[in-house]
C-alpha cells in the first residue's frame, strides 16, 4: 500500500550533496510544502505535497497538521552503548586533575566497566542497552552502531554481541567487535599474544554476529604494528575493519587508510600529514566531540579535514567513561560552533556520510529508493534545529515509513 506523508513546511532532502569535502548551505535542496510517497518502507518520490496527492490519488494519506521540518533519520556510527555500571567516579577524578591514563592505571577506566559488564547477566545487559537505544531512537537516530569491548574474553565478548543482536528495538543496530579494546588485566601474556588469542579463538565464532572488527590503537592499548597484524588477519577472514585512531597520539589514522578501513574514528591528535592521507582516501573520518567534551581534550580538526577534501562523519561515542552525554545533536552543534561547520556539513555528517562509515548505501537522504527513515521537528526553519543545540527534539520519527 502506498502512503503519502505530509505536508511539511520544509523537507531537507540532502540530495546531490557529495560524500567528500566542504559544503555550503546553498547546496541544500529544500522542498517547501513537500510530501513523501512511501511504499514497502522505501521512498518512492519526494515532491510538492499537493502535486503528489493529485498524481497518486489512490495513496493513503498520513496528514501532518502542524508545520514541521523533515530531515533524514540520523546515523550514529560509533557507540559503546552495551555496558553495565557507571564511571561517575572517573569523571569526578578527571575534573579534579587526575588524567585518563592515571585513572586507568589505578583500576578505573575501561577495566572498571569490563568488571561491571562481566558481572551483569545477558538479560540485565539487554534491558540496559534497549533503554539506551530506544532513547536514541526518540531523538531521531534510526541507525545505531554498537561495539562490544567490555567483555575482553571469548565468552564475554560473545555474550555482548549476542545481546546487541537480540535487542528489541525498531532502530537498525549495527554490531561491531571491539574485543581489542585493551589487553585485559586477567590475561597472562603480551599484547601480541592477546590479539593472537582473539584471532584464533574468537573471530571464527562471531561471523554470524558481526562483520565488523575494531581496535583501539594507542599507547595505552595496542601499538601500530600489533594493530596491523590483527586487522590484516581480520580482513583475511572476511571482516570489514574500522579503527580507534589518533585519539591521543598520531599516525594510526594513516595505518587505517593503508589497510582500507571503512573509518578512522577520533582523530583529535591528527596532524596535517594525517589529514592529507585521510582526504585522499575513501576512509571516513569520524569525529567524536562527546569524547572531547567528556575528557576536556581538543576537538577533531573537522574544519581542516573538510577543507582538505575528507569525508567527515560525526558520532556520539556514547560510553560510560569518556563520552557519557550521548546527545548526538548537541555534540554536533557544539563541534559546529568551535570548528565553524556549516549546517549542510553537519547534516551530511549525521546522515549519509555517517552511513558510509557503516558501508550502508540506502539511508541518510530523503531520496527515491532510500529507506523511509525520517524525522520531523516542530519548526518552520531547518536552521532552528542546530541553533537550539540539541534541546529541540523531533516530534515524530518514522522507521521504514512507519511512525514510531
Amino acid at each position: 500500500m502506498m502512503k503519502l506523508i505530509g505536508p511539511f513546511k520544509q523537507i531537507v532532502t540532502l540530495n546531490s550533496l557529495p560524500f567528500k569535502g566542504a559544503l555550503k548551505d546553498e547546496l541544500l535542496e529544500i522542498i517547501v510544502n513537500g510530501g513523501l510517497l512511501v511504499q514497502n518502507g522505501e521512498i518512492l518520490k519526494v515532491a510538492d505535497f499537493e502535486t503528489l496527492r493529485k498524481e497518486f490519488w489512490q495513496a493513503e494519506i498520513e496528514e501532518i497538521t502542524q508545520k514541521s521540518v523533515l530531515l533524514p533519520g540520523f546515523v550514529d556510527c560509533h557507540t559503546h552503548a552495551c555496558f553495565a555500571g557507571s564511571r561517575a567516579m572517573d569523571f569526578a577524578e578527571r575534573n579534579a586533575g587526575t588524567s585518563y591514563l592515571e585513572i586507568a592505571q589505578k583500576g578505573g577506566g575501561i577495566w572498571s566497566t569490563v568488571t561491571a559488564t562481566r558481572n551483569a547477566s545477558q538479560s540485565e545487559l539487554k534491558t540496559l542497552t534497549e533503554n539506551r537505544v530506544n532513547g536514541f531512537l526518540k531523538n531521531g537516530i534510526t541507525t545505531i552502531e554498537i561495539k562490544s569491548g567490555y567483555g575482553l574474553s571469548v565468552e564475554e565478548e560473545i555474550k555482548i554481541l549476542n545481546t546487541i543482536n537480540q535487542l528489541n528495538t525498531k532502530a537498525d543496530v549495527v554490531p561491531t567487535c571491539l574485543a581489542a579494546h585493551i589487553k585485559p588485566r586477567d590475561f597472562e601474556g603480551s599484547n601480541i599474544e592477546y590479539l593472537a588469542y582473539l584471532t584464533e579463538n574468537l573471530l571464527s565464532k562471531i561471523k554470524h554476529l558481526t562483520n565488523r572488527i575494531d581496535i583501539f590503537t594507542e599507547k595505552s592499548a595496542f601499538g601500530i604494528e600489533e594493530s596491523i597484524h590483527y586487522l590484516q588477519k581480520a580482513k583475511e577472514m572476511g571482516f570489514q575493519i574500522t579503527v580507534h585512531a589518533d585519539q591521543f597520539t598520531a599516525e594510526s589514522a594513516q595505518m587505517a587508510v593503508s589497510l582500507g578501513a571503512l573509518s578512522a574514528d577520533h582523530l583529535e591528535a591528527s596532524t596535517e600529514s594525517d589529514i592529507r592521507v585521510l582526504a585522499n582516501s575513501e576512509t571516513v573520518a569520524v569525529a567524536l566531540p562527546g569524547a572531547s567534551i567528556g575528557l576536556g581534550e581538543p576537538f577533531t580538526p573537522a574544519r581542516k579535514l573538510l577543507d582538505a577534501g575528507a569525508c567527515l562523519a560525526i558520532a556520539s561515542d556514547y560510553n560510560p567513561g569518556s563520552a557519557p552525554m550521548g546527545n548526538l545533536l548537541a555534540q554536533a552543534s557544539i563541534l559546529a560552533t568551535f570548528q565553524k561547520l556549516s549546517t549542510a556539513e553537519i547534516m551530511a555528517s549525521l546522515t549519509f556520510r555517517a552511513a558510509k562509515a557503516l558501508n550502508i548505501k540506502d539511508i541518510g537522504k530523503i531520496s527515491n529508493g532510500f529507506k523511509a527513515d525520517v524525522q520531523a521537528y516542530d519548526t518552520t526553519d531547518y536552521r532552528e534545529i542546530l541553533y537550539q543545540q540539541g534541546s529541540m527534539k523531533p516530534t515524530k520519527v518514522w522507521k521504514n515509513g512507519h511512525l514510531i
